[in-house]
């Protein structure tokens, strides 16, 4: 089937985030949501569960766990064993109890900087301080690699017990690759350090990349996984933690009904089993379209915007953009909506140090939506 991801969807006044919040006239590119309509299958399961008129607590069914544990065998050569998982309302709640679970307030926990902005906040309101570890890059071809003495050097204090690893990695569109998290639960293991892996972004990857789970590189790693960054559903608010150990997880599941975010709606479990048993070609589909909006970018930055520096995207849908000799990228971003009417995220929300200079850009919408951004932008000449 082809999907028509050109379709320019009105979302105004749907109570929608990334377009209400928006001034009428403004091209929205910053929170990441796509602005593709769903898959049909995920769709028709929602529409065929409205019809019934009551909507009261959710019993998830196993059909929920067989979806997740065969999308992952076929997709990611990931065998999941049903006990290990614990479902939620989303990756961040999952995150933050997962943190709960693993540790005492005032304890440190490791992350590859810039990093996704949720990850700061998670960390500092479960009292534990962050330790940035940043990423630097290698050779001319702006690709961002770990600085693996100094990871190794924060995994080694005394006071660090957990590495928060987001991969594919949001901001910057690293895909890592099996030698790199293998040499990761190496350190982590060396220091009795415990890996959480964030992989909300694991389906969206761009032509000629691989995604690996950290799950069958290290098989104690704590998983946070969820159909919703893929398929676009995350406004129904599910996701779930992957982890083999029996009393981690009776931890963490402990965390979550402290937190009372273990009840889940009616229609997300049904979207996530839509997802993973019926809607495999949208993916298919869909990657390739970011991808073609990625090259797009690139494009149009090295003919009209010659202060743009656009890196490498290996995954997500989030382009991470250098601009040279602008270190106050929240001010540029503030001017951008004012003269553009272009909504952006400043870089320095993932890392006020290591995210100076950048810009991130949601790049999952119709390409010509996309192309009417940029030219705005090039026309303010910014």
């Amino acid at each position: 089937m082809n999907y028509n991801f050109d379709e320019v969807i009105e979302r105004h006044g749907t109570g929608c985030v990334k377009w209400d919040e928006a001034p009428q006239d403004v091209i929205p590119l910053w929170v990441a949501d796509m602005d593709f309509a769903v898959a049909p299958a995920i769709q028709k399961a929602i529409l065929r569960r409205a019809e019934h008129p009551v909507f009261a607590y959710t019993l998830v069914g196993g059909d929920y766990y067989e979806a997740i544990i065969s999308w992952f065998q076929r997709r990611h050569n990931w065998t999941i064993a049903r006990e290990h998982i614990i479902y939620t309302t989303g990756v961040i709640p999952a995150m933050s109890c997962a943190i709960k679970a693993l540790t005492l307030p005032g304890e440190k926990v490791v992350i590859l900087s810039p990093d996704y902005n949720c990850f700061f906040s998670s960390i500092r309101n479960n009292g534990c301080e962050v330790s940035e570890s940043v990423l630097q890059f290698s050779g001319s071809n702006h690709r961002l690699e770990v600085d693996w003495d100094d990871l190794e050097k924060r995994c080694a204090d005394e006071k660090t017990t957990v590495f928060l690893l987001c991969n594919p990695h949001n901001p910057t569109g690293r895909v890592w690759t099996r030698e790199e998290l293998q040499r990761m639960s190496d350190i982590c293991k060396k220091y009795h350090v415990q890996i959480v892996s964030d992989e909300i972004h694991c389906e969206l990857i761009m032509p000629g990349y691989t995604f690996c789970p950290m799950g069958t590189v290290d098989a104690g790693a704590i998983i946070l996984n969820s159909s919703s960054k893929s398929f676009n559903t995350a406004g129904l608010q599910i996701a779930n933690i992957v982890c083999s150990d029996r009393e981690k997880r009776r931890r963490i599941d402990r965390a979550i009904n402290i937190n009372e975010v273990c009840d889940v709606n009616p229609f997300a479990p049904l979207a996530l089993i839509a997802a993973y048993n019926d809607s495999e070609d949208w993916i298919d589909e869909l990657c390739p379209y970011i991808w073609a909006n990625y090259t797009s970018l690139c494009d149009f930055a090295t003919q009209k915007l010659p202060r743009w520096s656009v890196m490498p995207l290996e995954g997500t849908y989030l382009a991470w953009v250098k601009v040279t000799d602008c270190d106050d990228v929240a001010t540029y971003c503030e001017k951008l909506v004012e003269k553009a009417k272009v909504w952006l995220n400043p870089g320095t929300m993932y890392g006020e140090e290591s995210g100076k200079g950048y810009i991130r850009i949601n790049l999952a919408c119709p390409r010509s939506v996309l192309m009417e951004a940029l030219t705005r932008i090039a026309r303010v000449m910014l």
